[in-house]
């Protein structure tokens, strides 16, 4: 009996690869992360033979990795099969059994969304780290779809290609997998990569996509996670001689607007809890070195903690701890290499990042050099013993936040976030902010650290996703579709990068495939009629109307938001005061030294046009706000005082006067020689009749 265990074990796994080699499947998806998950229902759903394979061992990726706390954005913006998702999760939390630790009334209805008017059920968009893997193998195991897990692609030799066509793609196990179409839905990009489909790693420059918020934001401090306070960077305080702490680069940032090789911070988001019966302490990792994390103190030193400010909380006492303040669980600067990286070398850098996290959290509850108070507080948290119980209780996935980016039919840039072009044929939709972590630290000229690359720019309303952004160029590959590692610039792919998107993407990318498959063409010939009317019988949402108060596409004239600035300096987005047009305005922060300036531009007939401003007032405003009109050799200034409205019958526009204007015409707003708040809401350019 033993000696035939011993002789099938080979044999079974020569059958199976002898199956993986032989068959012939509709799709392939490589990669087991929500969206390569939610592709592979797709196709099932369309009547396709499909198989998922993939390094992964647990289904998922990071939303069963950790992020528990949806970075949803609008919800009325996800539909489909990532809606069904969080349909799921809040089923699951109706039942009793789920509510093991916490009574479901003291949760209560945190972050639930009732019933919708076209038929959605309730949803719930926080939820502990196995309940989402839970979720995601029911829809496997219900659609009784394969998924070949621990496999690696052969990425050197192992993507067969003839005609412009993917044929096959071999494992370094052996295995191979012939496909009609496929799919990568990895967060790195490795079959889009090993297929020769162009892709960009790191920061265009500016100038690349006309953009603003790419390249290196040296002095773009958005968000608190950044230095406030002057902090030392040497060893010995003072002394550049006496080295730098650890954590902080040497290198020179590089210059404002420019590209570079860096890509945003990666960290594990941690699920902890405070419940005695399910916590586990925080262990000592290997290789742990107190001196790591001085630049910490030193922090502390200044009275901030915004370290312990990020427990989002998940079902059972749970969290999703994720990085909040300038030192905190983000390890950057030590991931430049991973995108690219061999495998050896990904699976070094991850446990890079488990240390430095693990040893944080162990270095805050125990070091008797971090203040008492922090102590106190981070000791009361611990892992949770019912979470990654195969990984130490460690989430399983790197939040790899960015990595390779197609350079594919469509390139999805921050005009497209910011409704500032027409986005062609849409598949998706995304609505959270332009975000990006920060990607390095260093020593600013003045001999002080801080961080550089953290943006943070609001969308003014959910904006479509091109599916030209998830196909190749025709010229590279005919049979791919791509909706993790999409065309996009880096900031555009900031805020497109959410989990739910990328279950929207994957469900997009999968219908595609199917159409591809059904007319026997190439990707890059899908007709969009056709995948449109699929995705909206499947409850996908393509499109919404924006709600905006005073719209600015349905006023008379050419109405130029603040959005469709050219800024200069830093300005701060706000909605605290009203009335606006659109989505909010920016203002300049009462920067009295600092000459920021806003420029608006647009392309006019000959004609004679009203010259209007538009801005909420408010007492702390600048009352002498300087606004030039240049039209070919001529120019006119204006000055404006913006504690007082924009006129005394509730218009929002203040005419500043009828010009005789023809082709490009610039508007540019800056402050005078007074303080106050400028700020910049919207121009309009109204011809006379």
């Amino acid at each position: 009996m033993k000696l035939s265990i011993v002789l099938c074990l080979p044999l079974g796994l020569f059958f199976a690869t002898l199956r993986a080699s032989s068959r012939e499947y509709d799709l392939v998806v490589y990669g087991a992360t929500s969206a390569g998950v939610v592709a592979a229902i797709q196709a099932d759903r369309m009547g396709k033979d499909v198989i998922v394979v993939g390094p992964d061992r647990h289904l998922g990726g990071l939303t069963a990795g950790g992020l528990g706390w949806t970075d949803s954005g609008k919800k009325d913006a996800i539909g489909g099969i990532s809606r069904e998702f969080y349909e799921a999760v809040y089923d699951h939390y109706q039942t009793p059994n789920a509510w093991r630790w916490q009574d479901k009334d003291d949760f209560g209805g945190r972050n639930q969304s009732p019933p919708g008017e076209d038929g959605d059920k309730s949803s719930m968009w926080v939820f502990e780290p196995h309940v989402a893997e839970r979720i995601f193998e029911n829809f496997i195991d219900e659609h009784d779809i394969q998924v070949d897990r621990g496999e690696y692609l052969d990425r050197e030799t192992g993507v067969q290609m003839a005609n412009g066509r993917i044929q096959s793609i071999r494992m370094l196990s052996g295995k191979t997998y012939t496909g009609r179409v496929f799919i990568d839905a990895t967060y790195e990009g490795d079959l889009m990569a090993a297929a020769d489909v162009d892709y960009h790693v790191g920061r265009e420059a500016n100038s690349v996509y006309n953009e603003k918020w790419n390249g290196i934001q040296t002095g773009v401090l958005h968000h608190r996670h950044h230095f406030m306070s002057p902090i030392d960077p040497y060893l010995v305080p003072g002394d550049p001689s006496s080295g730098v702490l650890p954590l902080i680069s040497v290198d020179t940032p590089g210059s404002k607007g420019d590209g570079d090789h860096r890509i945003q911070a990666y960290c594990y988001r941690m699920c902890l809890t405070n419940h005695e019966q399910n916590r586990i302490p925080f262990p000592k990792p290997s290789g742990y070195d107190p001196a790591r994390y001085r630049l910490l103190l030193r922090v502390f030193a200044t009275g901030r903690r915004e370290l312990l400010n990020k427990f989002d909380p998940l079902p059972n006492f749970k969290t999703d701890t994720n990085n909040h303040g300038p030192v905190s669980t983000d390890y950057i600067g030590m991931n430049y290499d991973y995108p690219e990286a061999s495998y050896e070398r990904r699976d070094e850098i991850a446990k890079e990042h488990a240390r430095y996290q693990q040893g944080l959290l162990y270095f805050m509850a125990n070091d008797p050099d971090v203040p008492e108070d922090v102590r106190r507080t981070i000791s009361k948290w611990g892992l949770a013993a019912d979470e990654f119980v195969d990984n130490d209780h460690w989430p399983h996935q790197l939040y790899v936040r960015e990595a390779r980016r197609m350079v594919g039919h469509y390139v999805m840039t921050e005009h497209d976030c910011l409704d500032r072009k027409e986005t062609p044929q849409s598949i998706a939709m995304g609505s959270y902010t332009l975000d990006s972590h920060n990607v390095q630290r260093y020593i600013k000229p003045d001999g002080y650290v801080q961080n550089e690359g953290d943006i943070g720019v609001k969308t003014p309303r959910p904006y479509e996703i091109s599916y030209g952004s998830i196909v190749p160029r025709r010229d590279e590959c005919q049979n791919l579709l791509v909706p993790v590692c999409l065309s996009a610039s880096h900031i555009a792919y900031g805020s497109i990068r959410m989990e739910p998107v990328f279950m929207i993407l994957g469900q997009s990318a999968a219908t595609a495939a199917c159409l591809a498959i059904d007319a026997e063409s190439a990707v890059q010939d899908v007709k969009y009629s056709e995948l449109r009317k699929q995705l909206l019988e499947d409850r996908q949402v393509l499109e919404l109307e924006a709600s905006y108060q005073h719209d600015s596409k349905k006023m008379k004239g050419i109405v130029l938001d603040d959005r469709h600035a050219v800024l200069d300096g830093n300005w701060t987005q706000s909605e605290a005061n009203t009335p606006y047009v659109d989505s909010g305005y920016v203002h300049d922060g009462n920067s009295i030294d600092e000459n920021k300036t806003a420029k608006f531009s647009s392309t006019v007939s000959a004609g004679n046009y009203q010259v209007g401003v538009a801005w909420p007032a408010n007492a702390n405003r600048c009352t002498d706000v300087q606004v030039s009109v240049s039209c070919g050799s001529k120019l006119w200034t204006f000055t404006i005082d913006q504690r007082k409205r924009a006129t005394a019958n509730g218009e929002l526009f203040r005419d500043l006067a009828t010009l005789p204007l023809t082709g490009r015409v610039e508007i540019t707003i800056t402050r005078g020689n007074k303080p106050g708040y400028v700020v910049v809401d919207a121009v309009r350019l109204l011809k006379s009749q």
